[in-house]
């Protein structure tokens, strides 16, 4: 008798164990499908989270930052600069270049084509590849003409610094008017963020230049 109540003890113990184990090993794989969906799905609502103004701003920002680094490039090859215009145009230029490739991969993810580089010859108020699928867009503000950047490649010493804080300042001007009209009108969070960082820091930036023009 008291060895088949032993037996039969030591049968339910093996039954309960066994229970344990699956319990324990198909906890984990009825939870892991939820944890590893969670990113995919909060990447695939940022990328549509966005709307036709938060387009306008990169499309039209990209080639505008652009063609402040190559003002920037233009004045850091002369020879006689002031150190203080020298220091600036390389402070816009490391700001504004990653800028660029942020902007680039908003445009990708948003289905839309990268912007192509551009000379300054691209960039006056005409047509610019890759827009023409956005009827009606308004110029985009503060850019030089073609002939303000041969004037500004043309000049030497003082002068140079002087044109080139001149074209800075209404260059700035017109990225913080369309800064201000994505903080107005976008949606993507990330554009809107980029959009208040280039109106203070631009603006600081063009209260420098002006303080450095009355100086030379």
């Amino acid at each position: 008798m008291k060895r088949t109540m032993a037996i039969g003890a030591a049968a339910l113990a093996t039954v309960a164990i066994a229970a344990g184990c699956t319990n324990s090993s198909s906890a984990p794989a009825s939870s892991s499908p939820t944890t590893s969906a969670s990113p995919t799905t909060s990447a695939s609502a940022a990328a549509e989270a966005h709307n036709a103004a938060d387009v306008m701003f990169a499309q039209h920002m990209i080639p505008h930052h652009q063609q402040a680094v190559e003002m920037s490039d233009m004045l850091l090859a002369k020879q006689g600069i002031d150190k203080r215009v020298t220091d600036l145009a390389t402070q816009i230029k490391a700001a504004q270049a990653p800028e660029i490739q942020q902007m680039q991969g908003w445009l990708t993810a948003w289905g839309n084509p990268a912007m192509p580089p551009m000379s300054s010859t691209d960039m006056g108020h005409g047509g610019m590849p890759g827009m023409s699928g956005m009827p009606g867009m308004p110029a985009m503000q503060g850019m030089m003409s073609d002939a303000d950047m041969t004037a500004l490649r043309n000049a030497q010493g003082v002068e140079a610094a002087k044109l080139y804080l001149t074209q800075m300042i209404a260059h700035h001007e017109g990225a913080i008017t369309m800064a201000q009209n994505e903080i107005k009108d976008g949606q993507y969070p990330d554009a809107v963020k980029m959009s208040h960082a280039i109106v203070t820091t631009q603006q600081q930036e063009i209260d420098t230049m002006r303080a450095i023009l009355g100086t030379l």
